[in-house]
């Protein structure tokens, strides 16, 4: 029994692991394949070659991403049929087909036209190329329209029957299923997310660069058109937050008050706990500083509403709350971060100085890596949320596990880690490098000058000298 649950553990790390390397990549390249869609269009709307040399600049750093993401998606799969095979039994009538039209649709999509958004720039009329384009980026968010869909229904489960043998079976309407209550809500959250991680990723490079050169065209227009994107979506991102833990409140009342920390509950009006350390041992959170009455104001808009703690909850069925606790505290201490960046860049933009605060640029190369966080942060308070649920209420993670010994998971999980940190190490290493390259007036092909080509390409434009 002991070495079951060593088992068990050693698969829910092994999953963790791989998930959160993965998840990277996907909140990357749903923003990055849009903004380099906005990148062509203003080419072609405007004829200004800053902005077909950003896209040549940042197509080589797609590219890398987009590959890591395949690869590390891949190995995802496979998990379930080895470490959750239980799970896939149970569930597959449901998540399968919903997997599978991801596959039908988003990837036949990406795949398609990736092939010409990479090596057709110099191949294809300017028109067509930006098609391709625009495939790619509607490919990613396709693509994460039904991952999120299998992930919220894991989260409500609605429209499904019970077979004789313990499936999940689809009941009369797969819209009630794909459009289960969470969906809309982590759909939004998820894909904003994506748009913020890119947009501070864009920012910090293009602060690096202005750093070192002021004037650097490439620089100064890629840094911003990020900081329109954190100034805008920030506040908006914000308020999508707070409609998606209205929703969770619905529907996972536990996880919410894991993400709260209240132990117990509060018939007169619940505090916000700022920071403390949670005990779930006493049933409380330590060293607490909190605001009296302002959960239940942002929760229920009102000082006095009660609000339940994890006393009504079974011990059993009771999240990890040291997890949630502080995970969910991350990811919204950086949004409000990246709020306070954003309206920093304004206050510079009215004062037009966007180019010439210094340390405006150092908190954007600083805020560089918190939209990956922040998505991390948010997936952990998700995830490890919803313990001990696989399926919330109906299949817990101890019933979804394959019947495997302990050495032989942990084996796998040794093996993913040393692989794992060796490749994509390397990729970011290589991520890092070409991003610390200054964009250039004049960026090189990706495949060098075509014999002979259809129309007018951006590349040869640029060579040629023909656009401003």
């Amino acid at each position: 029994m002991i070495e079951q649950d060593w088992a068990i553990i050693l698969a829910r790390v092994q999953f963790a692991f791989t998930v959160s390397f993965h998840f990277l990549f996907p909140a990357f390249t749903i923003g990055l394949a849009s903004f380099l869609a906005v990148l062509e269009g203003l080419w072609l709307k405007t004829g200004k070659g800053v902005y077909a040399n950003l896209y040549r600049y940042w197509l080589k750093i797609f590219a890398v991403v987009f590959a890591m993401g395949v690869v590390s998606g891949i190995v995802m799969s496979y998990q379930f049929g080895t470490n959750w095979s239980v799970f896939s039994d149970r569930a597959g009538p449901v998540i399968g087909p919903l997997m599978a039209y991801e596959v039908l649709t988003a990837f036949f999509l990406e795949a398609g036209f990736l092939g010409v958004m990479l090596f057709g720039i110099n191949k294809v009329g300017r028109k067509l190329h930006f098609v391709a384009t625009l495939a790619v980026a509607a490919g990613t968010f396709v693509s994460a329209f039904w991952i999120l869909s299998v992930n919220s229904w894991m989260q409500t489960p609605v429209g499904f029957e019970m077979g004789a043998n313990g499936q999940f079976l689809p009941g009369d309407s797969w819209l009630t299923i794909v459009f289960n209550p969470s969906f809309p809500y982590r759909l939004v959250h998820t894909v904003l997310a994506a748009y913020l991680t890119t947009a501070f990723a864009v920012g910090a490079v293009g602060a690096w660069h202005l750093l070192k050169d002021r004037q650097n065209p490439g620089a100064r227009k890629m840094f911003s058109m990020a900081m329109w994107m954190a100034a805008i979506v920030a506040p908006i991102q914000i308020f999508a937050g707070d409609m998606h833990g209205l929703n969770t409140l619905e529907h996972q009342p536990a996880k919410v008050m894991a993400m709260e920390g209240h132990y117990q509950s509060h018939p007169d009006g619940a505090p916000l706990i700022l920071f403390g350390i949670p005990n779930s041992k006493e049933k409380r959170v330590d060293y607490a500083i909190e605001i009296p009455k302002a959960s239940s104001l942002i929760l229920k808009h009102d000082l006095n509403a009660p609000l339940a703690g994890l006393d009504t909850i079974p011990d059993a069925d009771e999240p990890p709350v040291g997890i949630v606790f502080w995970a969910f505290r991350i990811m919204v201490g950086l949004g409000f971060a990246m709020l306070g960046i954003g309206m920093w860049s304004l206050t510079a933009r009215a004062r037009k100085k966007l180019y010439d605060w210094p340390w405006l640029h150092r908190a954007a190369v600083a805020m560089g890596p918190s939209g990956f966080i922040a998505v991390l942060a948010g997936w952990v308070t998700t995830e490890v949320g919803r313990q001990p649920f696989t399926i919330y209420g109906l299949l817990r993670t101890v019933d979804s596990a394959s019947p495997l010994d302990a050495p032989a998971v942990a084996a796998s999980l040794v093996a993913f880690v040393i692989v794992y940190f060796a490749v994509f190490g390397m990729g970011i290493w290589y991520l890092l490098h070409l991003m610390k390259k200054p964009p250039e007036a004049h960026e090189a092909a990706l495949d060098g000058l075509p014999i002979r080509s259809a129309g007018i390409t951006p590349a040869a434009a640029v060579i040629e000298g023909d656009i401003a």
